[in-house]
């Protein structure tokens, strides 16, 4: 059974046992908090697809961990005038276990 997970403006497909990185979620790390943004449900062949969200299917998912990804380098310049503008990022992410769906 797996499940297509739309959770910080992001879509995931998701199976039982799995875990994935999303963008970081409110949530202490043990938690266990509910995914009810389904847009696929498939079991076993029976495919559910949702209006926007699949009604009465919940997944559950633990939280593991809390970290920032590897850093983004950004680096502007404009060509023949000495504008250079160079930029870092890492982006906090919500490592996530998924225990159930259904």
């Amino acid at each position: 059974m797996y499940a297509i997970v739309l959770t910080g403006g992001k879509q995931y497909k998701v199976e039982a046992g799995r875990y994935f990185k999303a963008e970081k979620v409110d949530a202490n790390v043990g938690d266990v908090i509910e995914l009810n943004c389904l847009l696929v449900c498939d079991d076993k062949g029976n495919i559910q697809t949702g209006n926007p969200y699949v009604e009465g299917v919940k997944a559950k998912a633990e939280v593991l961990e809390h970290g920032k990804d590897s850093k983004v380098v950004v680096f502007k310049y404009k060509a023949k005038k000495n504008e250079r503008k160079r930029q870092g990022h890492r982006q906090p992410y919500s490592k996530l276990k998924i225990v159930s769906i259904g």
